[in-house]
């Protein structure tokens, strides 16, 4: 499936499982005042992926309470439900299978295996575990996870179509607080890596994309922002920076190596040379 993006070129997908997509920002839909302001600033982003918390958001399950699939219309955007709010592996399974009903039959899913409440961060061997269950049971599975290299490359042979590494604590809008391991993970890796959690504006999207991800996950940083419609077109604008400028390959850094931006010989009353 192929989901054009008008603002972006043909030529530069993001491929997860059999999937592809134009844009390389996924947005998340908690946090905001009203399921209307949650559109506007998906509308914003260019979006294609939009994260949904199963176990705190209305996609049907709920009968007679405002359902978000009423303004974020499956058939324009890949619903992707997600697990936030799990501590068990069992939880997180039965959430997604519950999800897979309630989207009949959609497989496309993000397993996130929390640790504790206060800081979010992953707890891995659950998660693992869960992975395992979904890979088997037909799931293709997006994964959250620590920024740790060899979780990461576990969780690939596991089967997972996205391995998506925190940049820094969920909701804490740190920005990227380790680099070096993103690369090590991108080094390895030959499924996309997608950052997931901290990002706090735009110029961290940029460096995350500019480091070589695949994209960028986001929910608190355009929900949080004290104008979440125009932070969502600043990261968007961020992302696809970053891509190009990754793309492009920036020069080398040099130190104490100053080159002049234009030529010193020929110049007007100089001596040429």
């Amino acid at each position: 499936m192929t989901q054009a993006n008008p603002a972006a070129g043909n030529d530069d997908l993001l491929r997860i499982g059999k999937r592809t997509f134009s844009s390389r920002l996924l947005i998340g839909t908690g946090k905001y005042r009203d399921f209307d302001e949650t559109r506007q600033a998906v509308e914003a982003s260019g979006a294609q992926i939009v994260t949904v918390a199963i176990r705190r958001t209305n996609i049907g399950q709920n009968a007679g309470e405002p359902n978000l699939l009423d303004f974020l219309s499956p058939e324009r955007f890949t619903i992707l439900p997600n697990t936030a709010g799990c501590y068990t592996a069992d939880d997180a399974i039965r959430t997604l299978r519950l999800a897979r009903e309630l989207l009949d039959g959609h497989t496309l899913v993000k397993l996130e295996v929390l640790g504790d409440p206060a800081t979010l961060y992953p707890n891995m061997p659950e998660t693992l575990k869960a992975a395992e269950v979904l890979v088997r049971d037909g799931f293709e599975v997006m994964v959250y996870c620590s920024d740790d290299p060899i979780q990461a490359k576990t969780l690939e042979n596991i089967g997972c179509v996205a391995v998506m590494p925190l940049a820094s604590l969920i909701g804490s809008g740190m920005g990227i607080l380790n680099p070096w391991n993103l690369q090590l993970i991108l080094e390895k890796a030959s499924v996309p890596i997608i950052v997931d959690a901290g990002v706090g504006t735009a110029s961290d999207a940029a460096i995350a994309m500019e480091l070589g991800c695949a994209g960028v996950l986001m929910n608190t940083a355009v929900a949080a922002a004290r104008e979440p419609v125009r932070m969502a077109r600043a990261m968007r604008l961020a992302v696809e920076a970053g891509r190009e400028a990754f793309l492009a390959g920036r020069m080398p850094k040099k130190l104490y190596s100053a080159t002049p931006s234009s030529p010193a010989t020929g110049l007007i009353g100089g001596t040429k040379t």
